[in-house]
Protein backbone atom coordinates (compact mmCIF):
# COMPACT_ATOMS: atom_id res chain seq x y z
CA UNK A 1 0.00 0.00 0.00
CA UNK A 2 1.44 3.77 -0.12
CA UNK A 3 -0.17 6.70 1.14
CA UNK A 4 -1.62 10.13 -0.76
CA UNK A 5 -0.81 8.73 -3.98
CA UNK A 6 -1.17 5.55 -5.72
CA UNK A 7 -1.73 3.95 -9.82
CA UNK A 8 -5.23 5.22 -10.67
CA UNK A 9 -4.31 8.93 -9.00
CA UNK A 10 -5.41 11.47 -12.07
CA UNK A 11 -3.60 14.49 -11.93
CA UNK A 12 -3.80 18.18 -12.91
CA UNK A 13 -0.13 20.14 -14.44
CA UNK A 14 -0.92 24.07 -13.51
CA UNK A 15 1.63 25.58 -15.61
CA UNK A 16 2.20 22.45 -18.08
CA UNK A 17 3.15 24.78 -21.00
CA UNK A 18 5.96 26.54 -19.15
CA UNK A 19 9.32 24.85 -19.60
CA UNK A 20 9.77 23.47 -16.25
CA UNK A 21 5.99 22.38 -16.37
CA UNK A 22 6.18 20.40 -19.60
CA UNK A 23 10.08 19.04 -18.90
CA UNK A 24 8.76 17.37 -15.78
CA UNK A 25 5.24 16.85 -16.89
CA UNK A 26 6.93 14.19 -19.88
CA UNK A 27 9.04 12.71 -16.76
CA UNK A 28 5.98 12.12 -14.67
CA UNK A 29 4.34 10.64 -18.27
CA UNK A 30 7.24 8.30 -18.69
CA UNK A 31 7.22 7.08 -15.05
CA UNK A 32 3.90 5.81 -15.52
CA UNK A 33 1.64 8.88 -13.91
CA UNK A 34 -1.94 9.27 -15.24
CA UNK A 35 -1.30 13.16 -16.10
CA UNK A 36 -4.93 13.81 -17.42
CA UNK A 37 -4.74 17.15 -17.60
CA UNK A 38 -2.93 20.37 -17.96
CA UNK A 39 -3.55 24.05 -16.72
CA UNK A 40 -2.44 27.55 -18.28
CA UNK A 41 -5.06 30.49 -18.51
CA UNK A 42 -5.55 31.35 -22.22
CA UNK A 43 -4.44 28.34 -23.62
CA UNK A 44 -7.62 26.32 -23.15
CA UNK A 45 -8.86 23.63 -26.22
CA UNK A 46 -4.75 23.28 -27.10
CA UNK A 47 -2.57 20.23 -26.03
CA UNK A 48 1.19 19.53 -25.28
CA UNK A 49 2.15 15.72 -24.95
CA UNK A 50 -0.78 14.38 -25.49
CA UNK A 51 -2.55 15.94 -22.50
CA UNK A 52 -5.57 18.50 -22.87
CA UNK A 53 -5.19 21.87 -21.57
CA UNK A 54 -8.23 23.53 -19.69
CA UNK A 55 -8.26 27.46 -18.86
CA UNK A 56 -8.73 26.96 -14.88
CA UNK A 57 -8.47 23.72 -12.53
CA UNK A 58 -12.44 23.82 -12.25
CA UNK A 59 -12.42 22.71 -15.83
CA UNK A 60 -9.85 19.82 -15.26
CA UNK A 61 -11.74 18.59 -12.78
CA UNK A 62 -14.88 18.74 -13.81
CA UNK A 63 -13.63 17.37 -17.48
CA UNK A 64 -11.03 14.73 -16.63
CA UNK A 65 -11.82 13.88 -12.90
CA UNK A 66 -8.49 15.17 -12.05
CA UNK A 67 -8.09 14.59 -8.27
CA UNK A 68 -4.43 15.74 -7.60
CA UNK A 69 -2.76 18.80 -8.67
CA UNK A 70 0.88 19.38 -9.16
CA UNK A 71 1.89 23.13 -9.64
CA UNK A 72 4.79 24.53 -11.58
CA UNK A 73 3.26 28.35 -11.55
CA UNK A 74 5.58 31.36 -11.37
CA UNK A 75 6.56 32.67 -7.04
CA UNK A 76 4.44 35.37 -8.15
CA UNK A 77 1.59 33.49 -9.12
CA UNK A 78 1.70 30.33 -7.14
CA UNK A 79 -0.06 31.14 -3.67
CA UNK A 80 -3.30 31.94 -6.54
CA UNK A 81 -2.76 28.50 -8.00
CA UNK A 82 -2.79 26.26 -4.84
CA UNK A 83 -6.36 28.31 -3.60
CA UNK A 84 -7.65 27.85 -7.07
CA UNK A 85 -6.69 24.11 -6.97
CA UNK A 86 -8.18 23.68 -3.20
CA UNK A 87 -11.41 25.67 -4.24
CA UNK A 88 -11.98 23.48 -6.75
CA UNK A 89 -12.29 20.50 -4.85
CA UNK A 90 -8.86 19.02 -5.40
CA UNK A 91 -7.92 17.07 -2.01
CA UNK A 92 -3.86 16.59 -2.76
CA UNK A 93 -1.80 19.78 -3.94
CA UNK A 94 1.49 19.27 -4.92
CA UNK A 95 3.16 22.78 -5.25
CA UNK A 96 7.10 22.46 -6.59
CA UNK A 97 7.77 26.48 -6.72
CA UNK A 98 10.23 27.91 -4.69
CA UNK A 99 10.72 31.58 -3.44
CA UNK A 100 6.87 31.95 -2.77
CA UNK A 101 6.60 34.85 -0.44
CA UNK A 102 6.12 33.69 3.12
CA UNK A 103 2.72 36.76 3.43
CA UNK A 104 1.26 34.35 0.66
CA UNK A 105 1.99 31.07 2.13
CA UNK A 106 0.18 32.84 5.31
CA UNK A 107 -3.13 33.64 3.48
CA UNK A 108 -2.95 30.37 1.96
CA UNK A 109 -3.14 28.83 5.10
CA UNK A 110 -5.90 30.79 5.94
CA UNK A 111 -7.90 30.21 2.68
CA UNK A 112 -7.17 26.32 2.94
CA UNK A 113 -8.38 26.21 6.68
CA UNK A 114 -11.54 28.14 5.93
CA UNK A 115 -12.60 25.06 3.09
CA UNK A 116 -15.19 23.07 4.26
CA UNK A 117 -13.47 19.93 3.28
CA UNK A 118 -9.70 18.66 4.32
CA UNK A 119 -6.75 19.68 1.58
CA UNK A 120 -3.45 18.30 1.73
CA UNK A 121 -1.34 20.88 0.62
CA UNK A 122 2.57 19.39 0.08
CA UNK A 123 5.14 21.97 -0.20
CA UNK A 124 6.04 24.60 -1.25
CA UNK A 125 9.57 24.33 -2.48
CA UNK A 126 9.76 20.89 -2.64
CA UNK A 127 10.18 17.79 -4.76
CA UNK A 128 7.21 15.95 -4.96
CA UNK A 129 5.20 12.76 -3.63
CA UNK A 130 5.96 9.12 -4.88
CA UNK A 131 4.75 5.51 -4.96
CA UNK A 132 7.69 3.65 -6.90
CA UNK A 133 6.54 1.87 -9.71
CA UNK A 134 2.58 3.56 -8.97
CA UNK A 135 2.56 7.17 -9.55
CA UNK A 136 5.24 10.08 -9.78
CA UNK A 137 3.87 13.48 -8.75
CA UNK A 138 6.88 15.75 -8.55
CA UNK A 139 10.48 16.27 -9.79
CA UNK A 140 12.69 13.51 -8.50
CA UNK A 141 14.47 10.70 -10.12
CA UNK A 142 11.95 7.64 -10.84
CA UNK A 143 14.69 5.06 -11.73
CA UNK A 144 16.39 5.58 -8.12
CA UNK A 145 13.15 4.26 -6.49
CA UNK A 146 12.23 0.96 -5.75
CA UNK A 147 8.50 -0.37 -4.79
CA UNK A 148 8.94 -1.77 -1.19
CA UNK A 149 8.24 -0.75 3.01
CA UNK A 150 10.65 1.68 3.73
CA UNK A 151 8.02 5.49 4.05
CA UNK A 152 10.66 8.41 3.84
CA UNK A 153 9.86 12.01 4.58
CA UNK A 154 12.43 14.69 3.98
CA UNK A 155 12.81 18.93 4.04
CA UNK A 156 15.55 18.23 1.86
CA UNK A 157 15.22 17.23 -2.16
CA UNK A 158 18.87 16.10 -2.22
CA UNK A 159 18.88 14.14 1.13
CA UNK A 160 15.81 12.46 -0.05
CA UNK A 161 17.38 10.87 -3.37
CA UNK A 162 20.63 10.02 -1.50
CA UNK A 163 18.50 7.62 0.71
CA UNK A 164 16.80 6.58 -1.46
CA UNK A 165 19.35 5.46 -3.66
CA UNK A 166 21.30 3.99 -0.83
CA UNK A 167 18.09 1.96 0.48
CA UNK A 168 17.04 0.79 -3.20
CA UNK A 169 20.83 -0.61 -3.59
CA UNK A 170 20.29 -2.83 -0.09
CA UNK A 171 17.18 -4.13 -1.88
CA UNK A 172 15.08 -1.67 0.46
CA UNK A 173 12.36 -0.42 -1.64
CA UNK A 174 9.85 2.30 -0.17
CA UNK A 175 6.59 2.80 -0.23
CA UNK A 176 6.00 6.33 -0.35
CA UNK A 177 8.56 8.80 -0.27
CA UNK A 178 7.57 12.81 0.76
CA UNK A 179 9.49 15.56 0.14
CA UNK A 180 7.45 18.66 2.66
CA UNK A 181 9.77 21.14 1.37
CA UNK A 182 12.30 23.59 3.14
CA UNK A 183 9.88 27.04 3.18
CA UNK A 184 9.03 28.56 6.68
CA UNK A 185 5.61 28.01 6.26
CA UNK A 186 4.21 24.78 4.50
CA UNK A 187 1.26 23.05 3.72
CA UNK A 188 2.11 19.90 5.63
CA UNK A 189 4.69 19.02 7.98
CA UNK A 190 6.47 15.91 9.32
CA UNK A 191 4.37 15.11 11.42
CA UNK A 192 1.34 14.78 9.85
CA UNK A 193 3.16 12.36 6.79
CA UNK A 194 4.50 10.32 9.94
CA UNK A 195 0.90 9.59 11.38
CA UNK A 196 0.10 8.50 7.55
CA UNK A 197 2.29 5.81 7.14
CA UNK A 198 2.61 4.87 10.85
CA UNK A 199 -0.82 3.85 9.86
CA UNK A 200 0.20 2.39 6.68
CA UNK A 201 -0.02 -1.51 6.55
CA UNK A 202 2.49 -1.04 3.62
CA UNK A 203 4.84 0.38 5.74
CA UNK A 204 7.60 -1.42 7.62
CA UNK A 205 9.75 1.39 8.57
CA UNK A 206 9.82 5.01 8.19
CA UNK A 207 13.44 7.61 7.55
CA UNK A 208 12.97 11.37 8.87
CA UNK A 209 15.54 13.89 7.07
CA UNK A 210 15.17 17.12 8.92
CA UNK A 211 17.19 19.87 9.10
CA UNK A 212 18.10 23.13 11.24
CA UNK A 213 15.45 25.92 11.99
CA UNK A 214 11.68 25.50 12.98
CA UNK A 215 10.25 23.33 15.52
CA UNK A 216 8.92 20.72 13.43
CA UNK A 217 11.14 17.98 13.77
CA UNK A 218 10.28 18.17 17.60
CA UNK A 219 7.11 17.99 17.37
CA UNK A 220 7.07 15.11 15.36
CA UNK A 221 9.40 13.54 17.94
CA UNK A 222 6.93 13.86 20.48
CA UNK A 223 3.72 12.83 18.46
CA UNK A 224 6.01 9.64 17.88
CA UNK A 225 6.71 9.07 21.69
CA UNK A 226 3.31 9.98 22.42
CA UNK A 227 1.76 7.51 19.79
CA UNK A 228 3.75 4.83 20.90
CA UNK A 229 6.60 2.98 19.09
CA UNK A 230 4.39 1.02 16.50
CA UNK A 231 7.05 1.45 13.65
CA UNK A 232 11.01 1.77 13.76
CA UNK A 233 11.71 4.96 12.97
CA UNK A 234 15.32 6.60 11.73
CA UNK A 235 16.31 10.04 11.66
CA UNK A 236 18.94 12.08 10.46
CA UNK A 237 19.13 16.26 10.89
CA UNK A 238 21.10 18.10 8.40
CA UNK A 239 23.25 21.42 9.73
CA UNK A 240 24.94 20.23 12.98
CA UNK A 241 27.94 22.85 12.19
CA UNK A 242 25.77 25.96 11.06
CA UNK A 243 25.87 29.02 12.84
CA UNK A 244 22.91 30.63 14.54
CA UNK A 245 21.45 33.32 12.73
CA UNK A 246 23.05 32.05 9.09
CA UNK A 247 19.83 30.69 6.82
CA UNK A 248 21.93 27.15 5.43
CA UNK A 249 20.32 26.06 2.05
CA UNK A 250 16.67 26.42 2.68
CA UNK A 251 14.73 29.98 3.35
CA UNK A 252 13.41 27.34 6.95
CA UNK A 253 16.97 26.52 7.69
CA UNK A 254 17.98 29.19 10.12
CA UNK A 255 18.68 28.86 13.97
CA UNK A 256 17.00 32.10 16.03
CA UNK A 257 17.56 32.60 19.87
CA UNK A 258 19.07 29.49 20.67
CA UNK A 259 16.01 27.30 19.17
CA UNK A 260 15.75 24.68 16.17
CA UNK A 261 19.02 23.93 16.11
CA UNK A 262 20.12 20.50 15.36
CA UNK A 263 21.55 19.24 18.31
CA UNK A 264 18.20 19.64 19.96
CA UNK A 265 16.04 18.03 17.22
CA UNK A 266 18.64 15.05 17.53
CA UNK A 267 17.71 14.58 21.41
CA UNK A 268 14.26 15.26 20.63
CA UNK A 269 14.23 12.25 18.54
CA UNK A 270 16.84 10.13 21.11
CA UNK A 271 14.21 10.57 23.86
CA UNK A 272 10.93 9.66 21.32
CA UNK A 273 13.06 6.05 20.80
CA UNK A 274 14.10 7.18 17.41
CA UNK A 275 16.94 5.92 16.01
CA UNK A 276 19.32 9.21 14.79
CA UNK A 277 21.95 8.66 12.37
CA UNK A 278 25.00 10.74 12.21
CA UNK A 279 25.88 10.79 8.78
CA UNK A 280 24.03 10.82 5.23
CA UNK A 281 26.48 8.10 4.33
CA UNK A 282 25.26 5.90 6.62
CA UNK A 283 20.98 5.97 5.98
CA UNK A 284 21.12 3.16 4.25
CA UNK A 285 23.64 0.78 6.15
CA UNK A 286 21.90 1.53 9.25
CA UNK A 287 18.41 1.09 8.63
CA UNK A 288 19.41 -2.17 7.29
CA UNK A 289 21.04 -3.09 9.77
CA UNK A 290 18.50 -1.84 12.62
CA UNK A 291 15.82 -3.99 11.20
CA UNK A 292 14.46 -7.12 12.97
CA UNK A 293 14.76 -9.95 10.75
CA UNK A 294 11.05 -10.45 10.40
CA UNK A 295 10.70 -6.38 9.42
CA UNK A 296 13.96 -6.51 7.04
CA UNK A 297 12.37 -9.71 5.12
CA UNK A 298 8.80 -7.73 5.05
CA UNK A 299 10.22 -4.57 4.10
CA UNK A 300 12.67 -6.63 1.64
CA UNK A 301 9.86 -8.33 -0.22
Amino acid sequence: MSILVHADSRVVIQGITGSAGSFHAQGCLEYGTKVVAGVTPGKGGSEILGVPVFDSVRQAVKGRHAEVSLIFVPAPHAADAIVEAAEADVKLIVCITEGIPVLDMVGVKRRLAQLPGPVVLIGPNCPGVITPGACKVGIMPGYIHRAGKVGIISRSGTLTYEAVWQLTRLGLGQSTVVGIGGDPILGTGFQEILGRMLEDPGTEAVVLIGEIGGSAEEAAAQFYRERGNSKPVFAFVAGRTAPPGKRMGHAGAIVEGGTGTAESKREAFRKAGICVIDSPAEIGQTVFESLSPTRKQDALT
